[in-house]
């Protein structure tokens, strides 16, 4: 038994907190059954619910090398008794199960998580949950014209990058807003031409956390039926040294025919959003939200407890704090003012892909982004610097956070966004 007192006024990442380290004490036991309790407090709901995901976030099982594997665990029940002991079950397992999923995906070290196996795992995905599914290979990237996109890969040996396309639907889809859903997923990045140190190298096979994350939330509003028809655009890639690798001082053509001049190849990351941007706009979603380990400027301004947030819609900028500090994954507003643009001005091509001296690059990449968002649709960019946390994060207990998935989901179901959009 374990006792866990908890202040009525704690925010719901105090509270999820909490609920972690009280299963803390408990984790030697690997219990098969948990029994929770809550008494003494107005509104218990929350509590339940945090004691609950806790749980189900240590049930995770993760991807490991090491011999002996671990001993399983257990759980395979949760109980709940006492004054106000209900919860959405439904929602809690899918978000739970959403994570999970994106965790996993992080863990994967990247000779076993290539593009190209990225590629058979959504496949087969796919397939298991009724997901539409297809996937624009660099032929079909070329015929499209998306020179962004390609010219991060073309320094890569395998010719396995490309645009996964998932898609769900409602009962009644025609009488539903459509979201799209935008993933960056580098499988690895050295960096290219610029090649990282070691230390920045070290690591960057979870530089596809966005496109994990995407996934997951495609997935819980699957599981909810949610009433939104969803579009998720998963940009797969590797960035690699080699002798065709794109270099400074290159110009591309994004599929829009926006003209880039290539200034640091280690800036990869919003070259094969821009392009992936361009195909979930170009139907009008009524929302787009892509997620992004996009920039070191995020993490050094927030560290790695909150994850950066833009809007191109002011009126977005409140709902988007409200949702993370409801979901316990929090978030900070960034101002994304069309000064900034300066920094992006080519003397040979329409834009720049980054300033040389990285000031504000978190701003200054979302400004970049912004451009490639079609018919001024309404656009979410979060930049993942809380995706991995050394000691886990509010209830997760491993450094892979899958941050982002309860965000969203409280973003869209909670504080209903879309209706702050008119």
């Amino acid at each position: 038994m374990v006792h866990l007192s908890l202040n009525p006024q704690q925010s719901a990442f105090e509270r999820l907190g909490a609920a972690r380290r009280a299963l803390d004490l408990m984790a030697e036991l690997n219990p098969r059954e948990l029994l929770v309790s809550v008494h003494g407090l107005p509104v218990p709901g929350p509590v339940y619910e945090a004691l609950v995901s806790a749980a189900l976030a240590r049930a995770v099982p993760l991807p490991t090398r090491k011999r002996p594997l671990p001993e399983p665990v257990r759980l395979a029940r949760i109980r709940l008794c006492g004054p106000g002991a209900e919860i959405d079950q439904r929602r809690v397992q899918a978000e739970a199960r959403a994570n999970g999923l994106a965790r996993q995906l992080a863990v994967l070290p990247p000779n076993e998580l290539t593009p190209g196996h990225y590629r058979q795992r959504l496949a087969a995905l796919a397939r298991e949950e009724g997901l539409g599914f297809e996937f624009l290979d660099r032929t079909a990237l070329r015929r499209r014209g998306a020179g962004a996109f390609l010219a991060v890969v073309q320094g890569s040996a395998a010719k396995d990058a490309g645009i996964a396309h998932l898609s769900w639907r409602p009962a009644r889809p025609q009488r539903v807003p459509r979201l799209a859903l935008v993933g960056k997923g580098l499988t690895y990045d050295t960096g290219g031409v610029n090649l990282k140190t070691a230390r920045g190298m070290f690591g960057m096979h979870q530089d596809m956390a966005g496109s994990a994350v995407a996934l997951g939330v495609l997935l819980a509003l699957k599981d909810m039926n949610a009433p939104f028809a969803v579009d998720c655009w998963l940009a797969l890639a590797s960035n690699d040294i080699g002798p065709q690798a794109y270099q400074p001082n290159d110009v591309v053509r994004a599929a829009d025919g926006t003209t880039i001049e290539i200034v640091h190849t280690d800036a990869e990351g919003r070259m094969v959003l821009a392009d992936t941007l361009l195909l979930a706009t170009a139907s009008k979603p009524a929302l787009v939200i892509d997620y992004a380990t996009l920039t070191g400027a995020c993490i050094h301004a927030l560290g790695k407890r909150y994850s950066g947030v833009f809007a191109n819609r002011e009126a977005l900028l409140p709902v988007l704090a409200a949702a993370g500090r409801a979901s316990g994954e929090r978030v900070w507003p960034f101002p994304l003012d069309a000064d900034f643009d300066k920094a992006l001005d080519s003397s040979v091509a329409d834009i720049k892909q980054c300033a040389m001296d990285g000031e504000a690059d978190h701003i200054i990449a979302a400004r970049f982004l912004s451009r490639f968002v079609r018919h001024a649709v309404p656009w979410v960019h979060v930049d993942l610097a809380a995706s991995n946390h050394k000691g886990g994060l509010a209830h997760i207990p491993s450094d892979e956070t899958g941050f982002g998935v309860r965000f969203t989901c409280n973003l869209l179901l909670d504080q209903a966004c879309l209706k702050a959009l008119g």
